[in-house]
């Protein structure tokens, strides 16, 4: 083999310099896309990426077809290439058989009905999503094997989760070797098997190669809950796709909770209140505010961010303890308090996303403390005047 090196980025992570190195493949009945894989990539001249792991994604049948051709004792094919290319310390055995599961809990023998093809989706997404949550490890996707809707959704996994050490790939066979059932790698030696047409080839001269698929991640944008919870395909896209999307803030203070970003986000009382003080100032187009003084309680503070917090919590709700607090204004520690915590509730419901709907301090001093966005991208949601408004 004889690929043209590939040209590297500045910051990019080797694979191979990873301690835990997988490859993850889908297949159906074609078990020998693990094989194949597993060598080209060992075999690579530039770049030999040789897994500590092998996983492979697969229906019901396709799971006996992998333990019987690549683990039994009678084929074993994958204990075979390992010993014809002396690849020690693989692990593959029937643990690392992960059968795609439908809706209902049961093995699945195909993706037929748009049922199983969610499922399959959520299925390929969980293992993708489980293994990147390792920064130890670099991740090799391939998406040769399986119905093309396996690959499709390994490789929009891998776009939405991967991270710069991994890699996803499509395995090319050279004729007459890509359609023969007893083809599993090119051998070191001379071996003659008969092809579907009838032909003779000796697999020692097979060519297996890799094409290599660039992808752009998206993990960046998506919220931490979903990088480490149990989220579905489509409830990752729609993540995905909002925090690419332009900002939009939606303030509902009667479900006290906002709309950013594509998702609903709950919100205690005094967070939300201080967010609604720099919404109005959007949308009313004026200044970015001072924050106010430590140790010098504001009472133009407090009584803006009063009228908020009655807007939220009601005339029935107890705030008297809010009030008491503010009662000589606010000052610049109660301020920074509900301000930080603002910022860890959006950063943990939104991730990087969050960004956009920050109260930020103008990155120069003297501070001033506005949203950014413009005021089309922010509304109120059912807004309630309270008698308390004019104090």
């Amino acid at each position: 083999m004889n690929p043209t090196p590939e040209i590297k980025l500045p910051g990019d992570a080797e694979p191979a310099q990873f301690a835990r190195r997988i490859l993850l493949a889908v297949s159906g009945l074609t078990p020998q896309i693990v094989t194949e894989t597993l060598y080209a990539l060992a075999a690579d001249e530039f770049a030999p990426f040789v897994p500590t792991e092998v996983h492979l994604i697969t229906s019901a049948e396709g799971a006996r077809r992998a333990e019987l051709s690549l683990l039994s004792d009678d084929l074993g094919w994958f204990h075979k290439l390992c010993a014809d290319y002396h690849l020690p310390g693989v692990r593959f055995d029937a643990s690392h058989i992960h059968v795609m599961r439908d809706a209902h809990g049961q093995p699945m023998n195909d993706i037929r009905s748009p049922a199983d093809n969610r499922a399959a989706a959520d299925f390929i997404t969980a293992q993708v999503r489980a293994i990147t949550a390792d920064s130890g490890c670099a991740l090799h996707a391939s998406i040769a094997g399986g119905r093309k809707t396996m690959g499709f959704y390994l490789g929009y996994a891998l776009s939405l989760f991967g991270r710069p050490q991994d890699r996803l790939s499509h395995v090319l066979v050279s004729e007459p070797f890509e359609s023969s059932y007893d083809f599993f790698y090119p051998t070191p030696y001379s071996r003659v098997l008969q092809t579907r047409d009838g032909q003779l080839a000796d697999t020692a001269l097979a060519q297996v190669t890799l094409a290599e698929i660039p992808f752009v991640s998206l993990r960046h944008g998506l919220p931490t809950a979903l990088l480490a919870g149990q989220a579905s395909f489509n409830d990752t896209v729609l993540a995905a796709r909002a925090a690419l999307a332009p900002a939009h803030l939606v303030l509902d203070l009667s479900r006290q909770c906002i709309l950013a970003a594509g998702r609903e986000v709950s919100l205690p009382p005094a967070e939300l209140a201080l967010l609604a003080v720099f919404a109005r100032q959007t949308l009313a187009g004026s200044e970015p505010l001072s924050a106010p003084t430590k140790g010098v309680p504001d009472p133009a503070w407090g009584r803006r961010y009063l009228r908020e917090y009655r807007r939220i919590a009601g005339h029935l709700a107890d705030i008297e303890s809010t009030e008491r607090a503010l009662k000589d204004g606010m000052d610049g520690e109660y301020f920074s308090a509900r301000k930080s915590k603002l910022d860890r509730r959006l950063k943990t419901a939104l991730g990087p996303a969050a960004e956009a709907y920050r109260i930020h301090d103008g990155g120069s001093r003297p501070r001033r403390y506005a949203l950014t966005l413009h005021p089309v991208a922010v509304r109120f949601a059912a807004d309630v005047a309270f008698k308390g408004d004019n104090q």
